[in-house]
């Protein structure tokens, strides 16, 4: 799998954590959190009345998909569902040509898929805002989310850049949240621990992509085979599944390789200090990355307010991104066009 690459594009896209400044996060994860605090109180703004959003999904998605298409309807938009065998994407029209016709109908495009170059090359003709949903490589809105669920949820006297965040698991080439993590991690100058068996760790090239940028950053990367030594200090550990869509045949040399020893169990939270809280991007596999006592715990659990958070995420990344380009007319202005097409058809049906 390619590495994503830095690349700069004449709009705004939300393609990669890495390529945000730390500042530029700090501004998203403030929007995110004013929005939330407006849909506790059923006063979300009507900040993109009249915008659609197309999104394309070539993979299975739940929190995704429900998670956009209601933000964007909360903020008075609109979200397309669209699939490949329904449009014409990438096999049966070029996708270049694709960006470009729903860059002319719609406010932004979304897209779930595996190939992580897709998503670059829609955004590298795309003239709308691109979100990327996630791919085989990264997850970044799933990120987001998880950065403001421990925002939320931090240890007592603890600021976010002094926790310890461990990711237990598979963080080699099919790794996409420890990936994530890491990306988020190098933009916030984060501490972050990953403790993988050796032959599906995180590559040296991507070690070293991550630790260039946390030397400006302040963060820390740990990586590391000794899961029990690892969660030891974690305030909050993360899990992934151990197997992917389209890696069912390597189920069984995969389970062999992480379990038990990489399960999340209440063995393992226990290694850990008594506030440390388990987290999953979740689908979960239940008793295999993580157990449903781990899962389902009342107070170390923090999974299913993880998952709402892709809510909240969604709404204000769709408002960062889609609110400073929407055009908008006064009032007379629309009244104008309104009294001019009115008497138009008037005319033409009386």
């Amino acid at each position: 799998m390619k590495l994503s690459h830095t690349k700069t594009y004449p709009i705004k896209h939300f393609l990669d954590n890495y390529d945000l400044s730390k500042e530029e996060i700090q501004d998203i994860l403030s929007t995110i959190i004013q929005l939330k605090e407006a849909a506790h109180q059923n006063a979300v703004p009507q900040l993109l009345k009249g915008a659609t959003l197309a999104m394309i999904f070539e993979e299975p998605s739940t929190r995704t998909r429900v998670s956009f298409e209601t933000a964007m309807a909360e903020l008075g938009g609109h979200a397309l569902y669209l699939k490949p065998g329904e449009i014409h994407f990438g096999s049966h029209e070029a996708i270049k040509d694709t960006a470009k016709v729903l860059s002319s109908m719609c406010d932004g495009i979304m897209l779930r898929t595996e190939d992580h170059e897709l998503v670059l090359t829609l955004a590298e003709y795309a003239s709308v805002p691109v979100f990327n949903a996630m791919t085989y490589y990264i997850h970044p809105t799933q990120g987001l989310a998880d950065v403001l669920t421990m925002m939320e949820h931090l240890p007592k006297g603890k600021s976010l850049k002094e926790i310890e965040i461990v990711f237990v698991g598979d963080s080699g080439e099919n790794g996409i949240m420890a990936m994530e993590h890491a990306h988020l991690a190098a933009s916030l100058g984060l501490r972050y621990t990953i403790a993988s068996p050796k032959q599906y760790s995180i590559s040296d090239a991507e070690i070293k992509k991550v630790e260039e940028k946390m030397q400006k950053t302040g963060g820390s990367l740990t990586v590391t085979e000794n899961v029990e030594e690892a969660v030891k200090k974690a305030d909050f550990i993360i899990p992934d599944v151990w197997y992917y869509y389209g890696y069912e045949d390597e189920k069984e040399e995969r389970t062999a390789a992480f379990y038990p020893r990489y399960q999340l169990n209440m063995e393992m939270l226990e290694m850990a200090p008594d506030h440390c809280k388990a987290m999953h991007c979740l689908p979960a596999n239940r008793e295999v990355e993580i157990t449903s006592e781990v899962l389902d715990h009342p107070t170390r659990s923090l999974v299913f307010q993880e998952a709402e958070n892709r809510l909240h995420v969604q709404r204000g990344l769709l408002a960062w991104y889609l609110y400073p380009r929407m055009k908008r007319a006064d009032d007379q202005t629309k009244a104008y066009y309104e009294g001019k097409m009115r008497a138009f058809l008037d005319q033409r049906l009386n």
